[in-house]
């Protein structure tokens, strides 16, 4: 089933790697004025008992420029343009200078959960990196294609947080803010529209259907049965729990409902043992 991508020793450390400094910053591509972040801006419940407990501004600060690395991560790795140092710290504000080791470990957690790229040194004096694919995610399952665990588990979690189903809009939403649009082909996972509406509703992780009644007509996303066979609420909690550096718990409402679906798979797996009957019964019968 569907798992989070194993959690190795980290590829990138966080030794000194050097003051930023020198020109201006130079805002990530494909952003304009204010990067919408952190990712958990996007995943809020109607309601406060949903939501998250809200992070101090400097845990989403160096978030927000966590998100901006990852963006210009992945257009330079679409392009194969080198990666220099220089160039990653242009992309920081200068007040987050003293704090770049940790933004550098954020944004290598999220290439790897999300897109499954591994952020490694290429020298030795950690002047350039370079972005190297992970295929072998747990729980692809083999299927051709780029590997999307940590992006199926994200998805399935934003379904869960709106209420066990998302709109089309609450969607594309999440996605931007990950730098993947409808229309504009991603680097990683080719083009966003039909990886969500065809391929991964044909693979049954997803649902894609129409809203009854809607007009003009609008489209929502519910778990597919695969996704509902081979993970849990838990499980795609602890994920975006994960992106958004914080547990499980700090969504209330969500972490109990997560509980009360581990315990009823529990008594529904008690009872399907209690009524199978033993080796030693059947073997009494046979003779």
């Amino acid at each position: 089933g569907l798992r989070t991508p194993r959690q190795g020793r980290r590829s990138v450390p966080a030794p000194d790697l050097g003051r930023p400094g020198g020109g201006g910053r130079v805002r990530a591509p494909g952003t304009r004025g204010n990067v919408a972040c952190p990712l958990v801006s996007t995943l809020q419940m109607p309601g406060k008992e949903g939501q998250a407990e809200t992070a101090p501004p400097r845990l989403r600060n160096t978030r927000c420029e966590a998100d901006m690395l990852v963006r210009f991560l992945l257009e330079k790795h679409a392009s194969k343009e080198p990666i220099t140092r220089a160039a990653l710290l242009k992309i920081v504000s200068r007040k987050y200078e003293a704090r770049w080791a940790e933004i550098l470990r954020r944004t290598s957690e999220r290439l790897q959960l999300l897109f499954g790229l591994e952020l490694r040194e290429g020298d030795a004096g950690g002047r350039a990196y370079a972005l190297v694919s992970k295929p072998g995610l747990e729980g692809d399952g083999g299927d051709e294609g780029p590997p999307k665990s940590g992006l199926v588990l994200a998805l399935l979690g934003v379904i869960f947080m709106k209420g066990n189903r998302a709109s089309e809009e609450e969607v594309w939403e999440f996605l931007s803010v990950l730098g993947v649009y409808a229309g504009r082909r991603h680097p990683i996972f080719g083009e966003p529209r039909r990886l969500i509406t065809q391929d991964l509703v044909r693979q049954k992780y997803l649902e894609y259907r129409h809203v009854p009644g809607s007009k003009p007509q609008r489209y929502e996303f519910l778990w597919g049965p695969r996704a509902r066979a081979h993970t849990s609420k838990m499980e795609v909690l602890q994920v975006l729990a994960k992106i958004n550096d914080t547990v499980p718990s700090c969504f209330p409402q969500l972490y109990q409902e997560a509980l009360l679906e581990e315990a009823a798979r529990e008594m529904l797996l008690c009872a399907k043992q209690s009524h199978r009957p033993s080796i030693l019964h059947l073997w009494s019968r046979s003779r």
